[in-house]
């Protein structure tokens, strides 16, 4: 079992599961391998023969754009939040992510835990006694069973639920919060399936809640500057941008007190494309302004053999350990190339079965220079000649994010991003406004996670990625670049 007080790898992704849940998982992903990965009329064609259990079928290429189903309800671009004095939290899921991101709730003023769900007790218990700890009064826990979570999110003193558990539980905890009239905000991916991305698009409209995709990368410090040198035009016309999850996880994924069950390695059985899209696509979607005035359109993807995890269980792993009945197609690096409406490149990468040092790559280019990250190095004229990078630290007293320069220590894991993005998740909620990114950009952000493997199995082939805002991406607004709130 996990430890309930562990805290995540200075560099580990957002991901964390909480144990309890890991046996629902093993059965639902076996589910979910004989439903298919919900591609239906965005993927063509027939299978190849050696198209594993859970693939969609591969298109022979979708060369048009994908077909947005009616609209059941009113966008929610721009739509703010109530405005309140405190804001009520319930959270599901206690392991590693969500036993530490309860802090950070817990740090900031207006904010109040009310809820807390886990299966496995002790992790609950342990949550609780934060909870006490910070002078609030002892939340309602739920740890009865898998279904728990639907009591939580019917209680009517939360006004948000965050969802920290194994991926293929997102899809139907976010589903729980929205149909019982609550905000929700997920850990990545938000789902797994192309149909699960659309209706949860729908239910937000339907119900008026938000549905948010929890990407902490998009707050970093680097990406939020290089977001506001890219809108005050130190970048030029934009070209091209890369971002990627590359990240060694082969112990992590084979370590039983880690990922409690193997719901992750799992996910290497059934899939062959980009599984964690996120961390790399947040950030470079939001330097072009995707669904902001730009939009992405087709997806081309290609992945290498899937040998990694196989050795690396070769070297550590026992005879007799339940790994050795798995058998893994998901490719140790996936290569994706995203087209934008206005004929920008996007490049996602992941790779985490392989030895290499962490990099999001976080890159960022121009007719008027380029950034590139891990590490940190600028060349834009006029200010840089000679093919020589420069020092991109002098960028940070013009174009420093506010919310970095009012927080220049921030507590919490991953550089402080995590305490940045819960810090301004609920100063939104509390003063009433528009959050910055909203159900489209989360379905948008983890759509290559379906589409890239259906490209992989066909050979590449472009696949259409669908406008979810339904034709109001056009439009220019505000997202992550935000201006400070006169209140505070």
């Amino acid at each position: 079992m996990h430890d309930e007080n562990a805290t995540p790898a200075p560099e580990e992704s957002t991901d964390e599961s909480t144990g309890g849940h890991s046996r629902r998982t093993v059965l639902r992903t076996a589910g979910i391998a004989g439903a298919g990965l919900g591609l239906g009329a965005f993927a063509t064609g027939t299978a190849h023969a050696d198209t594993p259990a859970g693939a969609p079928a591969a298109s022979a290429g979708t060369a048009g754009t994908a077909e947005a189903p009616a609209r059941k309800g009113k966008t929610m671009i721009g739509v703010p939040f109530e405005a309140r004095s405190t804001v009520r939290v319930g959270i599901i899921g206690l392991g590693n992510r969500g036993g530490s991101m309860i802090d950070l709730f817990l740090a900031l003023p207006g904010v109040r835990v009310v809820a807390l769900c886990d299966p496995v007790k002790d992790k609950t218990a342990a949550a609780a006694k934060k909870v006490v700890a910070a002078g609030q009064p002892a939340p309602a826990t739920y740890t009865n069973g898998d279904h728990d979570y639907e009591k939580l999110c019917e209680r009517g003193d939360v006004d948000f639920v965050y969802v920290a558990t194994p991926w293929d539980l997102h899809f139907d905890m976010a589903k729980s919060a929205m149909l019982n009239g609550k905000h929700v905000g997920v850990e990545c991916p938000i789902a797994m399936r192309l149909d699960e991305l659309w209706a949860l698009v729908d239910l937000s409209e339907r119900t008026r809640r938000h549905c948010l995709q929890l990407e902490n990368c998009c707050y970093g410090k680097n990406e939020m500057r290089v977001l506001r040198m890219a809108h005050a035009g130190k970048f030029g016309d934009l070209l091209h941008a890369a971002g990627a999850y590359n990240h060694d996880l082969r112990g992590l994924m084979f370590d039983p007190k880690y990922y409690e069950g193997p719901w992750r390695r799992l996910w290497h059985t059934r899939l062959r494309g980009d599984l964690y899209p996120n961390h790399g696509f947040g950030p470079t979607a939001n330097y072009m302004d995707v669904n902001r005035g730009d939009r992405v359109t087709h997806i081309s993807s290609f992945g290498t053999p899937a040998l990694g995890l196989a050795e690396y269980r070769k070297a550590h792993m026992p005879p007799g350990d339940p790994s050795w009945k798995e058998t893994y197609i998901e490719s140790d690096r996936t290569i994706s190339l995203v087209q934008t409406a206005k004929g920008r490149v996007i490049r996602l990468e992941h790779d985490v079965s392989t030895p290499h040092p962490y990099s999001r790559i976080n890159s960022l280019g121009g007719t008027k220079g380029v950034f590139e990250d891990y590490p940190e190095r600028i060349y834009i004229e006029p200010d840089h000649t000679d093919d020589r990078w420069g020092d991109f630290g002098k960028y940070a007293a013009e174009f420093d994010h506010w919310l970095w320069k009012e927080h220049a220590n921030p507590p919490g894991g991953h550089g402080g991003m995590d305490y940045i993005m819960v810090f301004r998740l609920m100063q939104c909620m509390r003063l009433g406004l528009v959050p910055d990114f909203d159900v489209y950009d989360a379905a948008t952000w983890t759509a290559p996670v379906p589409l890239s493997h259906a490209s992989i199995k066909a050979q590449g082939a472009p696949q259409a990625i669908p406008d979810f805002t339904r034709g109001l991406w056009k439009k220019a607004r505000p997202g992550m670049d935000s201006e400070k709130p006169k209140q505070s």
